[in-house]
């Protein structure tokens, strides 16, 4: 084009991206070629154009967006673009700028591919972050570990309940903290699941970061590629110290009440299972888990268990008050407003929930263990993640050992 803007000529494929005819063009001003009007980065050409004219020296402008009007032959409308251009003066012997020459380089296709990437990087990094939250904010000791058998991985739960640092729990340095009298077991347990590939379940005694020793129930599945070989292995380890005591105490209370007894350990295996949870297990979890977004606390996602708690398949895309409309008079969704307004989480033991049984009209009592916990988005609360446990038979049996020791028949009565 000349210094005044004036085009000259311009190519073949040039003309091609461009959707314009040579002899339309040619002898107009740029600007009324290509108008100024609701145009994507217009003001960085027209800039870099100046400065070739006022400098006379060349000048490659960054990537702008720049719509082409499709003819009428074409569908007509605009066509997004993305174009790299620089901008060459041309000049006589006494360096006066006689014409300016435009590089343009079409990259639309480049463009777009790179916005591709980057939003599944960004994907990719929110849904990696979000995995780590969750992992790190179950109230379980998860672990991973290579095929193996050794250790790579102990979320901040398993390290604040032993107080070691990861370094020292990695490879098999766990086995440490298992009591002296349950390692050889546990170290057998553990070697005859991963040499065979068959899930894993053990209870040992593990040191606490006080040094005390504590029960605790460890449970691990493999992770197989397509071709069915372990990839990997990821469990979790549930301090059951205080149900272990609950059952030994049921099976002393008195020869008597065996059916009791009986009742009271069948609760603490369901609580055991219970427990034996973690992140990439859910759908499997014997506990309830649950997340929730929005005020309005919208089921984003709801495990097995919890369609079973409510009789119903159709959770996802509602909201609780939906599901459950009794848990705003019982006081769970002021719990759920206090966790998305302050981000505190809350933790509840042995609440009661009455459930209305709406086909049969029947109303039933269910007690959890639970925590509520916020989860976070670029910085802001969007929803509430729920964890619990559903420990109704065990708190029905301590009831009734209650009775049983306050009754004239109890051994400790008379």
């Amino acid at each position: 084009m000349a210094p005044d803007y004036t085009i000259l000529d311009a190519s073949d494929p040039y003309l091609a991206v461009t959707f314009k005819q040579r002899d339309v063009i040619v002898g107009r001003n740029v600007f009324d070629v290509f108008p100024r009007a609701d145009q994507n980065d217009w003001k960085v050409f027209s800039d870099s154009l100046e400065h070739v004219r006022q400098h006379g020296t060349p000048h490659t402008m960054p990537r702008i967006r720049y719509d082409m009007q499709r003819t009428a032959e074409q569908g007509g409308g605009l066509e997004e673009r993305y174009w790299e251009t620089t901008n060459y003066p041309q000049l006589d012997a006494q360096g006066n700028v006689q014409a300016i020459l435009l590089k343009t380089t079409d990259v639309t296709e480049q463009h777009l591919v790179e916005q591709q990437a980057q939003a599944m990087q960004r994907d990719l990094l929110e849904s990696q972050e979000r995995s780590k939250f969750i992992l790190e904010a179950l109230p379980v000791m998860v672990w991973t570990t290579r095929p193996d058998g050794s250790s790579d991985y102990f979320n901040q739960r398993w390290l604040t309940f032993t107080g070691r640092t990861m370094a020292q729990e990695v490879e098999f340095g766990w086995l440490e903290g298992v009591h002296p009298d349950d390692r050889d077991a546990a170290n057998t347990a553990w070697r005859l699941a991963y040499e065979s590939g068959e899930a894993y379940q053990t209870e040992y005694r593990l040191r606490c970061a006080d040094g005390d020793y504590r029960w605790v129930l460890a449970r691990g599945i493999p992770r197989r590629d397509a071709q069915g070989q372990v990839s990997m292995w990821v469990g979790c380890s549930v301090d059951i110290h205080d149900q272990k005591a609950l059952v030994v105490e049921l099976l002393q209370a008195n020869e008597e009440q065996a059916a009791l007894s009986d009742q009271a350990y069948q609760a603490f295996q369901l609580a055991q299972s219970q427990r034996e949870t973690f992140y990439n297990l859910f759908q499997q979890a014997p506990a309830l888990v649950a997340i929730v977004r929005g005020p309005q606390y919208v089921f984003e996602f709801a495990n097995p268990r919890y369609h079973e708690l409510f009789a119903t398949d159709d959770i996802t895309g509602h909201a609780v008050l939906d599901i459950v409309p009794e848990a705003a008079e019982q006081g769970f969704i002021a719990l759920l407003d206090h966790v998305y307004q302050t981000g505190e989480p809350f933790y509840g033991k042995e609440m009661r929930l009455q459930l209305h049984r709406r086909a049969s009209g029947q109303i039933e009592s269910r007690y959890f263990d639970f925590v509520y916990q916020a989860f976070r988005e670029n910085g802001a609360i969007v929803g509430i993640f729920s964890f619990a446990f559903d420990v109704t038979e065990l708190v029905e049996a301590r009831q009734q050992l209650r009775a049983f020791a306050a009754s004239p028949q109890s051994p400790s009565a008379s």
